[in-house]
């Protein structure tokens, strides 16, 4: 009797551990299957589930080339997902080094993190590598739910006030455009200085403080195009892929009238000496040529000059 006491016990707690404690639950699935056990979460309410000539969303998160690690890099993030583990398979020998390669590129993250919606963006992505070809994934997002709720809420107030159901693609983005010029000014001090009172490096800066630099018009524009239902992305060029010194420069990308276009706000809501308010419609739903033109004014605009690699719709 007491031989089988043991035996049973040892099945019951086994039973319990596998109904209330998931990861113990897989470990004991991949020692009885030998293959490891993908969790695929639900996505969250503001992934694009969008696929781009650069990054398309993966189907099943077991990569077998470096493209398919970009995707899976980009889906994690794109799903909202504050973390993820998967695994490189025997087939894929050089799945470790890319991986490590991927997670180590600032350049490539942030240009990935341009894919995603603003509100699933990341400040830092934490990556653990081990031998055995386990990657974990761990997301610190830019936004926190307490913030999104007060954009969000603005956001859809403001739509309600100024679009107006006999207005073309055209002039919807146009009334965006240029309400968030003439409510915004451009965050000197940040830019110079690195420091300000503001949250301007965000959507919530421009919506609520007024003040604004690249990052957070180009944030607030994509919001709002996402909600007006237009596939749109964010353009970036870092420091060194610039020619001078820079902090580089970001701006949206819009497919509009079939192709896609640029819109730079940061731009059109020029600084200027005389310390009045303009809004110019230069960098409003143009070209790369068109773009490139307008560069080529007394002064030359290097900050344009993105990388087509990353954003292959414009090549």
């Amino acid at each position: 009797m007491k031989k089988l006491i043991i035996p049973v016990i040892c099945i019951i707690c086994i039973f319990i551990t596998i109904i209330y404690n998931e990861p113990i639950t897989n470990q004991i699935s991949t020692f009885i299957s030998g293959e490891p056990k993908l969790i695929i979460n639900d996505k969250n309410v503001y992934t694009k589930d969008l696929d781009y000539l650069y990054v398309q969303k993966s189907q099943d998160y077991i990569p077998y080339s470096y493209q398919d690690l970009l995707n899976i890099f980009y889906s994690v993030i794109d799903n909202g997902w504050d973390q993820f583990t998967f695994y490189c398979p025997d087939e894929y020998s050089n799945c470790i080094v890319d991986a490590s390669s991927i997670s180590s590129d600032e350049l490539i993250l942030t240009h990935l993190n341009n894919y995603v919606h603003p509100f699933n963006s990341f400040t830092n992505i934490k990556t653990s590598i081990n031998e055995n070809g386990e990657i974990n994934l761990t997301i610190f997002y830019l936004y926190d739910k307490d913030k999104i709720k007060l954009i969000n809420n603005k956001v859809d107030e403001l739509i309600d006030n100024l679009i107006t159901d006999d207005m073309d693609d055209y002039d919807k983005i146009k009334v965006i455009h240029d309400y968030i010029i003439n409510n915004v000014k451009y965050d000197i001090e940040r830019n110079e200085e690195n420091v300000s009172d503001f949250n301007s490096y965000t959507a919530y800066g421009p919506l609520f403080e007024g003040f604004a630099t690249c990052n957070g018009y180009t944030d607030l524009m994509a919001i709002f195009l996402s909600k007006l239902g237009f596939n749109n992305y964010k353009i970036a060029t870092t420091p060194n892929e610039i020619s001078y010194k820079s902090t580089g420069h970001i701006w949206n990308a819009v497919y509009y009238d079939n192709q896609w276009v640029h819109i730079d706000l940061t731009w059109d809501d020029p600084v200027s000496k005389d310390n009045k308010d303009y809004l110019f419609h230069t960098y409003f739903l143009v070209t790369t040529e068109a773009m490139k033109e307008a560069d080529e004014g007394e002064t030359v605009i290097e900050e344009h000059n993105f990388n087509p690699l990353f954003y292959l719709e414009f090549n």
